[in-house]
């Protein structure tokens, strides 16, 4: 097939093949193709020298990317609540009577409960009340967040402060010596992998708060955390082969003879990783400056513990203000 001028001023026809006409297509499209490449590869300044005046568009790598997700409250995370309270118009209020609501102390809402059977009123015998396994009143009402003379709040603080220090990732292993009702522990709990979170605590109410209450109203009783009735720094029922990537005890070794918190951190030594695993004591560790500050080293040294330092964590939200000390494992 050919196509064919039929122009009375030309004296002979011009013939173009077809090949000739789809070979010459290619050869257009493929000189394009190159033509945008080239073009393409000198319009991105992310590779310009500090010469050429123009900064490197730098990308920032988020902690998700190297196996961590940060858990600290931020300065804009501040100011971001600030804001949305200043858009709503909102202030401090007192507490009282006013439509839909009716402020209750804990003291009422625990007669309420007793009087009426159940936080849902139920009118029958208590057989036929269909809770599989009801809550006793005192924890519903969470006097338990009353125990520790400052804000249950500040158990987010803490988790922050620790998580951050020691770089907790969710597959860590974190023991806490002392957890109470889990004002700290739930946020490690979440955050943690299934079982990763383990507590040694003696105080037989502060358990059951934490296993009828804080655990399954936070949804977290999935995460099976390991969490042991005891006392006298024994920590045999969490195993022989387990070790920590940190290991914490807030306002407890205060509450304890040095000769016993000696005995809990010679137990715990070989169970903290070494270098990367860390000790963390709040408030003060007299059961070592007693001794002494060389007879203090030197007893560390021994259990292949070292000193590193002494850290301030003030709360950017909840007037939360501790002195923490921190510990590693200076031996393999």
């Amino acid at each position: 097939m050919a196509l064919t001028s039929n122009s009375a001023s030309t004296p002979k026809g011009i013939v173009i093949t077809v090949p000739g006409l789809v070979l010459a297509a290619s050869v257009a499209a493929i000189f394009l193709f190159f033509l945008l490449s080239s073009l393409s590869s000198y319009s991105c300044p992310c590779n310009s020298s500090p010469e050429s005046g123009s900064s490197a568009v730098r990308v920032p790598v988020s902690p998700a990317s190297e196996g961590r997700v940060s858990v600290s409250t931020s300065r804009e995370d501040v100011e971001w609540v600030k804001d949305q309270i200043r858009l709503n118009g909102l202030h401090m209020q007192d507490n009282v009577l006013r439509k839909g609501i009716n402020p209750r102390t804990r003291a009422q809402q625990l007669q309420d409960l007793s009087q009426f059977k159940g936080i849902s009123h139920y009118e029958g015998t208590d057989t036929s009340n269909h809770t599989a396994f009801p809550c006793p009143g005192e924890l519903l009402v969470e006097e338990h967040h009353s125990n520790y003379g400052e804000p249950w709040a500040g158990g987010r603080d803490v988790f922050e402060f620790l998580a951050d220090s020691s770089h907790v990732t969710p597959d860590s292993r974190v023991l806490e010596i002392g957890c109470g009702t889990l004002r700290v522990g739930l946020h490690f709990i979440r955050y943690l992998n299934p079982e990763h979170y383990h507590c040694l605590e003696r105080d037989e109410l502060s358990l059951m708060a934490a296993f009828r209450y804080e655990l399954p109203s936070q949804g977290l009783l999935y995460k099976r955390p390991l969490i042991v009735k005891g006392e006298d720094m024994d920590f045999n029922m969490f195993g022989s082969g387990v070790v920590y990537d940190l290991i914490y005890a807030s306002a407890v070794f205060l509450h304890m003879p040095d000769k016993l918190v000696w005995v809990g951190l010679e137990r715990l030594a070989s169970k903290l990783k070494p270098y990367d695993g860390r000790i963390f004591v709040s408030h003060n560790i007299k059961f070592c400056s007693r001794l002494g500050g060389e007879e203090c080293t030197k007893r560390l040294t021994s259990l292949g513990l070292e000193f590193i330092g002494k850290h301030t964590h003030d709360s950017l939200l909840f007037n939360h203000y501790e002195l923490w000390f921190e510990f590693r494992r200076s031996k393999a």
